[in-house]
């Protein structure tokens, strides 16, 4: 069983998501935009536990949380139930569909409500036991995870699987713990036990006691049941030797991290090597780069990838580039933003790779590999806009890095000596005649400092590698479809996060030809971009 969407309402930072998910799905964004949130919210459909007022979007007490997930594979998770009565009563359940949407309400959180088929059943008596046993593993990794919660034994666990079916298999047929088992019996239960003798003593007299109360009582025995393999390993430790042999559970943080992942490593192989896998296992790591070397990483992409690709789920959240530089056709990568204190998350696609890797390596062109050529644009809204309409009307051209000066020529000419310096492979950058700089039109006020930085670059200028709209923003330059064009007074009124939206709707929206005839000096510098391209 596999997760194929997922709705979250009124989560902490979440007032609205709906992600449709892949066998291995990746959340990246800045700090404190609502990835952890949104793993927060998975956690708390599987628990239902730590309501608070706090938890519910911007703390309204009113506001109802809602988090519904979508599971595929319903038949094959029935059928891989261990618990017969519990399998008995889902498959009577499920009548043959083989997806299923379980919801949790704030309002009701200790309940869940089951749809199949567009459908609301009523929970029969018991079920709630039965649908734990029936839902995937959640096995959630945070940052503020501690190795001995991850670690320690019970039959649910990663680690608990693991070592009882390797047990399991062992001891059965092993004639020794046949033995010890004989033994265990003739030590506690046998007739001329010394132990089983002050039991029966202790019986009789607690027989004596409540016969007193109950005429009826005619004997009370203690019986020591043998311990199954299951009891005995609940008291284990972990022992890593690295030049000193001692607990894992005294080893530092990165240790500790780096041996949980081990774990789901070597979790995996031992997944992959059964062919009664079973029951399905979500995983959900947190900043799945924290302690490890870019190589770990990569390492640790390539088992989740091979974990993600029969039974199992994973999504990760990540500041590491690693985890989204090489693409597999199983991964969605989903960006986070938070404005207003609300948290967006959307698909990405490949197109925006570029873009992600920029922004997780900090926005530094020098950690751009090579591309076809760059255009510097004014602000964020320029490259919402163009990186949409390349996308859906361009998409023949030579690929392109559009970078943002972020609305200052200061940030444009660092951002053109950083492009000179990190492609200067014999003291001439190989992208000085190639780059081109889109400028709005400077204000009165501002343009001594864009005379300046044009006598700074004058040969670029000469070159016509810079390009100045018509009006001093974007959002004067759109056509008038559809409400999308503003006059200067309205754009002084709009925030930086309405201008982006704004740039994201008309480019996803805008036409070809409407683009061509309506912004002429856009399509100027990307066709210039586009020619002066390697």
């Amino acid at each position: 069983m596999k997760i194929v969407s997922v709705k979250i309402e009124n989560f902490r930072s979440i007032e609205n998501a709906h992600l449709t998910l892949s066998d291995f799905n990746i959340l990246i964004g800045q700090n404190n935009t609502g990835k952890t949130n949104f793993f927060e919210a998975i956690a708390w459909f599987y628990t239902g536990s730590g309501l608070t007022s706090d938890m519910k979007y911007q703390r309204e007490a009113g506001r109802e949380i809602i988090v519904s997930l979508e599971f595929s594979g319903a038949q094959h998770g029935a059928e891989n139930m261990i618990n017969e009565a519990n399998r008995t009563k889902i498959q009577n359940f499920l009548s043959g569909a083989d997806n299923i949407v379980v919801t949790r309400q704030s309002s009701e959180p200790k309940k869940r409500v089951v749809e199949i088929n567009g459908e609301i059943k009523k929970n029969p008596t018991g079920f709630d036991p039965a649908l734990n046993d029936f839902l995937p593993k959640f096995e959630y990794i945070h940052t503020r995870q501690y190795y001995e919660e991850f670690t320690k034994y019970n039959q649910k666990s990663a680690v608990g699987i693991m070592l009882s079916s390797v047990i399991e298999e062992i001891l059965n047929d092993d004639p020794k713990y046949k033995m010890f088992r004989n033994t265990f019996d003739d030590l506690f239960n046998a007739e001329d036990s010394a132990v089983n003798a002050h039991f029966k003593a202790l019986g009789h007299s607690v027989k004596s006691h409540l016969e007193k109360q109950f005429s009826e009582c005619s004997k009370v025995y203690f019986e020591v049941l043998s311990p199954e393999f299951s009891d005995l390993l609940k008291k284990f430790e972990t022992v890593v030797d690295d030049g000193i042999e001692t607990y894992a559970s005294e080893k530092g943080d990165g240790m500790q991290r780096a041996l949980m992942l081990a774990i789901i490593q070597a979790y995996a192989d031992y997944r992959k090597a059964r062919e009664d896998a079973g029951k399905s296992f979500l995983f959900f790591i947190d900043e799945a780069e924290l302690h490890l070397h870019p190589t770990a990483q990569r390492k640790l992409k390539d088992v989740l990838l091979e974990l993600s690709s029969t039974l199992d789920q994973v999504v990760i959240s990540t500041h590491s580039s690693v985890f989204v530089a090489d693409s597999s056709s199983r991964e969605s990568v989903f960006k986070t933003e938070k404005h207003d204190c609300k948290t967006e998350i959307f698909k990405t696609d490949e197109n925006d790779k570029p873009y992600i890797i920029y922004e997780l390596l900090g926005g530094s062109p020098a950690d751009l590999l090579l591309p076809r050529n760059f255009l510097i644009v004014e602000g964020p809204s320029e490259l919402e806009l163009l990186t949409r309409v390349i996308k859906r009307h361009y998409n023949n051209q030579p690929s392109i890095q559009i970078i943002s000066a972020e609305g200052d020529t200061h940030q444009a000419k660092r951002s053109i000596n950083a492009i000179s310096k990190a492609y200067s492979p014999m003291g001439t950058s190989i992208y000085n005649e190639r780059t081109i700089i889109l400028c709005d039109q400077p204000t009165e006020k501002a343009r001594p400092g864009f005379e300046q930085f044009i006598e700074g670059h004058i040969d670029l200028h000469r070159r016509n590698q810079i390009v100045v709209l018509p009006f001093g923003s974007l959002e004067e330059c759109y056509p008038d479809e559809q409400g999308w064009k503003r006059s200067e007074e309205q754009t002084k009124g709009m925030s930086g996060h309405q201008k982006k939206q704004l740039a994201k709707t008309v480019g996803d929206e805008i036409s070809k030809e409407s683009f061509e005839s309506n912004m002429p000096a856009l399509l100027d510098a990307l066709t210039k971009a586009w020619n002066n391209a390697f």
